[in-house]
């Protein structure tokens, strides 16, 4: 297909026997009156936005390596470590009972039907006594040591009792196991967490477990957060006639949650010199991350003011709804991020960008989280020039996951995050999607 102007302004491709309306140039039939409309018509300046992934790339590409600490597990959680952490310990450290039951010889077991006098127990914690003899059976925990001789174990509900001392297996016992060997888990010495591997609870307790106490990691990054607005007042003043600046609240939360620590929160009015005064004031931080001022209207400051800082501007737009005005640049080891002002714009633009520059600081090798792929639930429309990232509420039904637009869309109210567990990604080039129509969905961490 041709993407040259002139040429036919939109194909219909199928997709597991489902259409997808594939834009070129424009929609047929697209209602361009409504302001929303006109932000997002394919206008000539898409050409300079920013794809998604090429702006997630580069401003990774600028976040500095933040020193390295050593700290413990506890505190570690949520970083990764500078360096792979090799075993300790071999774990199991002998083979143990994965049921409570009856510690045998495999070969006790041929022949039918069997009985064998049981001549002790094993508990958790015990130590595993002497060899089992031939033609006998050892009553057995859960987590017990094997005892030598025995390389079986017949959970008790397979099993009978004829009388005191004795137990019967039946002819099926002979296949069983049922024993968790020496060293299946873990050696020593072999890797046990690789180096960039976000720590969650279950690496801290395979550290715990090889009796590693404390963990080299990047230090938390620094972060100060700024808002601007003529409009805003603080959630506890009288509004007056003013919104409530939910960003700044809101994002520091968010920061908090993603482990940075916030070192610097603070609002300006619309005025350069208070906004560039501010900017300064934040600029001892890792990063400086602030909302609003970036669009293009007569008292959005925050651009002109960090050129006038001297700080080198990367980019500024990405091909995006929400968050289309993003500036991102750098001044001496910090890096500045302008978010835009409309609450969920600020939230999308978190997830896409911030979330995943805080795990890379925070010494992630893989910071971006894994989409899943779902159905749509219902019919979604857009003119062509921007990929959408629309916020749904998803459900498991039918072996799929459905995902149903929320009920508002709109950047500028926070009911259009409010209940949402993913962003479905809708292409740049895709006008509609039909009902049914597959779906990339990326995992919501504000949520949680």
């Amino acid at each position: 297909m041709s993407n040259r102007a002139g040429t036919e302004p939109h194909s219909l491709y199928a997709i597991v026997g489902l259409s997808v309306n594939v834009c070129v140039l424009d929609c047929p039939g697209e209602d361009t009156s409504s302001p929303s409309a006109q932000e997002d018509r394919p206008l000539p300046e898409h050409a300079a936005l920013l794809p998604i992934d090429e702006a997630q790339a580069r401003l990774l590409a600028l976040l500095p390596t933040l020193p390295e600490e050593t700290v413990e597990v506890e505190a570690a959680l949520g970083r990764g470590p500078v360096e792979t952490v090799l075993a300790r310990r071999t774990l199991p450290p002998w083979d143990n009972s994965a049921m409570d039951g009856f510690a045998v010889r495999r070969g006790d077991l041929t022949g039918g039907e069997v009985e064998l006098p049981v001549v002790r127990t094993v508990h958790a914690g015990d130590p595993s006594g002497p060899p089992l003899p031939a033609g006998a059976a050892v009553r057995i925990m859960t987590g017990a040591p094997l005892p030598p001789g025995a390389d079986a174990v017949v959970k008790q509900e397979d099993t009978s009792a004829p009388s005191e001392g004795r137990v019967r297996f039946p002819a099926s016992a002979a296949s069983v196991g049922f024993v968790r060997r020496r060293g299946e888990e873990v050696r020593e010495g072999a890797p046990l967490i690789p180096a960039g591997t976000g720590l969650g609870l279950a690496e801290a307790g395979l550290l715990w477990a090889q009796g590693i106490l404390e963990v080299r990691v990047p230090r938390r990054p620094k972060v100060a957060l700024i808002s601007t607005g003529d409009e805003l007042c603080r959630p506890d003043e009288a509004p007056l006639g003013r919104i409530v600046d939910t960003n700044l609240p809101v994002l520091a939360a968010a920061l908090r949650r993603a482990g940075a620590e916030v070192v610097f929160t603070g609002h300006a009015p619309d005025e350069p010199e208070r906004v560039r005064a501010l900017l300064e004031q934040a600029a001892t931080a890792d990063l400086v991350l602030s909302t609003a001022g970036v669009s293009v209207g007569a008292r959005d400051h925050v651009r002109p003011c960090l050129e006038a800082m001297g700080v080198a501007l990367d980019f500024w737009r990405v091909a995006l709804k929400p968050g289309k005005p993003l500036v991102v640049g750098r001044r001496g080891q910090t890096v500045f991020l302008g978010l835009p002002g409309n609450p969920t714009s600020a939230l999308v633009t978190f997830e896409l960008f911030v979330r995943p520059a805080l795990r890379r600081m925070l010494g992630h090798e893989r910071p971006f989280p894994t989409p899943v792929p779902g159905r749509l639930d219902g019919r979604y429309t857009k003119p062509a020039g921007l990929t959408h990232l629309v916020r749904v509420a998803t459900a498991f039904r039918e072996g799929a996951l459905w995902a149903t637009p929320l009920r508002t869309q709109s950047s500028g109210t926070l009911a259009s995050s409010a209940g949402a567990t993913h962003l479905m990604k809708v292409p740049s080039d895709v006008c509609s999607l039909d009902e049914g129509a597959p779906v990339e969905l990326a995992p919501l961490e504000w949520r949680w």
